[in-house]
């Protein structure tokens, strides 16, 4: 069978940011934040639960009991949300609303596509 010469395709135009080179420590550092937060299942949950709301938003006093946890807990899972830049966090009045950062979401989904 005669050898046949595969064509050199630019890794930047094609592949991801895993994939398609190498990653400098600040890069691969962030990124593994962003998993790290989504090793979690009730983290994977709460953002389920936050994006499935009409407006990608939900309110701390409604993330509570679908999840069985108490509010405390829900806000350390919370502010891990937050700190990876999956979800954003505003304060109105009492209570905490948090809303899903669909680029963020984006960017995990295109870091791994080959």
């Amino acid at each position: 069978m005669p050898a046949r010469t595969l064509p050199v395709v630019d890794a930047t135009a094609c592949c991801s940011t895993v994939t398609g080179g190498v990653l400098d420590a600040d890069d691969a550092g962030r990124l593994a934040r962003m998993f790290k937060a989504l090793g979690d299942p009730t983290r994977v949950r709460l953002l389920s639960l936050i994006a499935a709301q009409p407006e990608r938003e939900a309110c701390i006093c409604d993330l509570t009991e679908p999840v069985g946890l108490a509010q405390p807990t829900v806000s350390h899972h919370m502010k891990q949300l937050v700190d990876a830049g999956l979800v954003v966090r505003e304060q109105r009045g009492r209570w905490a609303f948090y809303r899903v950062v669909d680029d963020t979401l984006a960017a995990l989904s295109s870091a791994l596509k080959p």
